[in-house]
């Protein structure tokens, strides 16, 4: 797709708790796609977060930082009313299983009642990562043992390793 013909701005939303390499990859592709990419970290007053908003966004700003056409944010509320609130009518959205598949088909539905002018463009998880989730992420982090930020390579972005474990008192 030629720069030119890119649609012009898509936003994806996530607890980002704490962000993957899979949620990198969907941002790298996704920013390949628009010319502008707002990474959402919604704030969902009902979960109990690892990393507070504030350093979620210094975070994921850190690793995105090689890429000139994204901007990191957090939100509350709805997914599609900040979709709005963007400026944008695209919501990008990673997918790494059936059973996300199905989640996000009934999240899709419900969001184009809710906002018919938005679309949900989604993206298949790129099979080296189709396996990787925040929550995993906290498990390994939490209970492995030796040389835990080797093990983390491949899972996070380097950036988040040493807070993670700091903040799970693994330092």
């Amino acid at each position: 797709m030629s720069e030119s013909t890119r649609p012009s701005h898509a936003v994806y939303v996530g607890s980002f708790d704490p962000l993957t390499l899979g949620h990198l990859d969907i941002i790298e592709r996704g920013a390949r796609m628009f010319e502008k990419l707002t990474v959402g970290i919604g704030i969902n007053p009902d979960k109990d977060p690892l990393f507070e908003p504030q350093l979620r966004i210094e975070l994921s700003r850190a690793a995105v930082q090689h890429l000139d056409n994204v901007e990191v944010t957090t939100f509350e509320g709805l997914a599609v009313e900040f979709v709005r609130k963007c400026g944008s009518r695209i919501l990008l959205r990673g997918v790494r299983s059936l059973t996300d598949i199905d989640a996000e088909f009934t999240m899709s539905l419900a969001n184009r009642v809710l906002d018919a002018e938005i679309e949900s463009v989604f993206l298949m998880s790129s099979e080296h990562y189709n396996h990787v989730s925040s929550s995993l992420i906290k498990q390994i982090a939490r209970m492995a043992e030796g040389n835990v930020s080797e093990r983390l390579k491949d899972f996070v972005p380097e950036v988040i390793i040493a807070p993670l474990l700091s903040r799970l008192n693994k330092t």
